[in-house]
């Protein structure tokens, strides 16, 4: 077993596809700043449809020259390490929600 089984956080970031840090994409300057760290891993997911604090719409069916659909950062790691990431991560992200879950991871480990 390795050590990040048992008890842990999981991290969820919501924004936009269209949200930047320092001139590049917002999820990755998100993702690069946790491997940096060596937090355990992330994941980047695009959801085809969502609104948030602005009740704007966001959606993939609607044709738009510019899309803003929904981005979902995940990342899962100890208590410690993501209460510890939460104020850069908030100087980061302009708009946006960050919640944090306990789960149990049952397996981590490379291939």
């Amino acid at each position: 077993m390795h050590g990040l089984t048992g008890e842990r956080v999981l991290m969820r970031i919501h924004i936009g596809e269209r949200d930047r840090h320092d001139g590049k994409p917002l999820y990755e300057a998100i993702v690069n700043l946790l491997r940096e760290r060596h937090y355990a891993g992330a994941t980047v997911t695009r959801a085809v449809m969502g609104f948030g604090a602005t009740a704007r719409l966001h959606t993939d069916k609607v044709l738009r020259l510019s899309v803003d659909l929904p981005i979902v950062v995940e990342c899962v790691d100890t208590e410690e390490k993501i209460q510890a990431i939460l104020p850069e991560l908030d100087q980061m992200i302009g708009g946006g929600l960050i919640t944090l879950e306990k789960v149990k991871v049952i397996v981590y480990r490379a291939e």
